[in-house]
């Protein structure tokens, strides 16, 4: 019997207090994602969980990879908290411990601090000026202008 995805994390939680504490620090500490990481992590967020042999198979459409080197990468990531592991069966299935928003967040403000000067506008200027947004996408900007300059 398959289990859903609430019910693994709820037996993973329950089976390791280590894992569980690593998890709630998360919150404490940012996390750092390699370049090599967040393409694991995009496979993970597309796919919400996977094997090694599914992020292999993803990760090798765009590039050359090892299974090895991507079953190690795992096994970091799940040491340092990014990711957690269902092994309750002989194929461990990987989950992102991290959202994509809260990474996405923690990694622009710190682009935003050490290459922009602290300056979210001059972020903006030079993401629409080196690259072309599509209409809808220039609307939902001007719907985030138009709230953040009400009082």
């Amino acid at each position: 019997m398959k289990l859903k995805f609430h019910e693994r994390i709820w037996q993973f939680v329950s089976n390791s207090y280590l894992q569980y504490d690593i998890i709630r620090s998360m919150d404490k500490k940012p996390l750092k994602p390699t370049e090599s990481e967040l393409e694991i992590l995009n496979v993970l967020w597309e796919k919400g969980e996977a094997t090694v042999r599914e992020v292999h198979e993803e990760l090798s459409k765009h590039k050359e990879a090892g299974y090895t080197t991507t079953l190690k990468l795992l096994q970091i990531m799940f040491e340092k908290g990014i990711v957690t592991r269902d092994d309750s069966s002989k194929t461990h299935i990987y989950i992102p411990a991290i959202t994509r928003e809260k990474t996405q967040e923690h990694l622009v403000g710190k682009m935003i601090n050490s290459l922009f000067s602290g300056s979210p506008g001059q972020l903006v200027m030079q993401a629409l000026g080196n690259h072309q947004a599509s209409k809808a996408e220039l609307d939902e900007i001007q719907k985030l202008l138009d709230n953040l300059k009400k009082p």
